[in-house]
């Protein structure tokens, strides 16, 4: 028996139909919105924005602190120079210091310690044009930022931790402490205005 062509073409005709229909319909439910798409290009703008936020703070803080260390090298290329030269100013201090008292009588005793004192202010000077300055903290009260006591004097009439002696001048340059003031500090007198339960730690 022949069987007719026609029936064989008939449900192919009806499967493409139906896969026709439905393909437009997935791809529609599929396809985002434009609210949806909005949202998300909303979303990849803001966090694009955000990083260049924060690349251009990075940016900002690394030249910020480029710009603190060239200036930190400039005001303190002299530094381990000028440390060098505190032997120098300390030696002229020491001088002035030991010239007897009876020799002012005497011109070329008299001139020699004109000189000293000329050189002393120039070297000074020079100091302080590189922001060197020099401490000189007798009669403070003993800073330990700033002062190194090399020993102890017993005195009950000043308060205690007050320098009384001081056996080499510091020095700072920019605020940054070059060489601390060797000092003798007193003990044994009232203890100075402190908060309540502190006290002044005096020891070298």
């Amino acid at each position: 028996m022949t069987q007719n062509p026609n029936d064989r073409i008939e449900p192919t005709l009806n499967t493409t139909a139906q896969q026709t229909g439905t393909a437009p319909q997935d791809a529609a439910a599929q396809a985002p919105t434009a609210d949806e798409a909005l949202v998300k290009a909303q979303a990849e703008a803001a966090e694009l924005k955000d990083r260049l936020l924060r690349q251009a703070a990075d940016t900002e803080n690394l030249r910020k602190r480029f710009e603190r260390e060239k200036d930190d090298a400039i005001k303190f290329a002299s530094g381990k120079f000028a440390k060098d030269v505190l032997s120098v100013a300390d030696n002229l201090r020491r001088a002035l210091e030991n010239v007897p008292k009876d020799a002012g009588s005497s011109e070329p005793v008299q001139n020699l310690v004109t000189g000293i004192e000329a050189t002393e202010r120039e070297l000074l000077s020079v100091f302080e044009r590189h922001g060197i300055a020099r401490i000189d903290p007798k009669g403070q009260r003993f800073d330990p930022n700033l002062h190194q006591a090399m020993f102890e004097i017993e005195d009950p009439t000043v308060a205690a931790g007050t320098v009384l002696q001081v056996i080499a001048a510091g020095y700072v340059q920019h605020g940054r402490l070059l060489r601390a003031a060797m000092v003798g500090v007193s003990k044994g007198g009232p203890q100075p205005d402190a908060q309540s339960g502190q006290t002044v730690n005096t020891q070298a």
